[in-house]
């Protein structure tokens, strides 16, 4: 039985509006945390001009695979294991990535592993999308982000919301470079960069 995530459910489509406007040149996409699968698969149905590559921890390749196997789309590979803070990628030349609701739930050390791993894997150019809760200016944007925020720290304290600016600069150091910002549902925002 394949995993179901609701918030994937609900989610998908305001990103996929995001992801076209600016996955528009055919190329491939590496998706760093697929988790179940369900927007891999997605994504890349509605976008066949470009390739998908799903990646994740060993543990979640179960699912990922299922939601593949069951799509049958030729434009979607994986699961491909991928753990950000290994100093080599599989990959390289690669025209966009994305990422969706991981960056909470890394430890700060492994977000800076992801945006060194982006860059280098990144073609110039090449863009890199992370979608999930910010704060703002060092500011939660909702009370409900504070109080998820308190949980995650709760459950292990290297988690929690990342504040924009911060990933701004850490991006900046990786020669990536602050593109756009959009407001998503549930308080939710998707951040891009583009790798100069």
């Amino acid at each position: 039985m394949k995993p179901r995530s609701e918030a994937c459910e609900r989610n998908r489509d305001p990103i996929l509006a995001v992801l076209r406007q600016w996955m528009i040149a055919p190329g491939t996409v590496l998706e760093i945390g697929a988790g179940t699968g369900q927007h891999a698969v997605h994504f890349a149905s509605a976008m066949p001009h470009l390739r998908w590559l799903a990646t994740d921890m060993e543990q979640n390749h179960t699912g990922i695979a299922a939601w593949i196997e069951e799509s049958a789309l030729a434009n979607v590979s994986g699961p491909i294991t991928l753990d950000v803070r290994d100093p080599d990628w599989p990959f390289s030349n690669l025209q966009y990535a994305y990422s969706a609701n991981t960056a909470h739930i890394m430890s700060w050390e492994s977000v800076t592993h992801m945006f060194a791993g982006v860059s280098r894997v990144l073609r110039r150019r090449g863009i890199f999308f992370l979608y999930g809760p910010f704060n703002r200016d060092r500011k939660f944007t909702s009370e409900s982000n504070r109080e998820f925020d308190e949980s995650l720290r709760s459950r292990d304290p290297s988690m929690g919301i990342r504040d924009d600016q911060a990933m701004i600069a850490l991006a900046r150091s990786y020669e990536l470079i602050y593109a756009a910002d959009y407001s998503m549902p549930a308080r939710n925002r998707m951040l891009i960069w583009q790798k100069e």
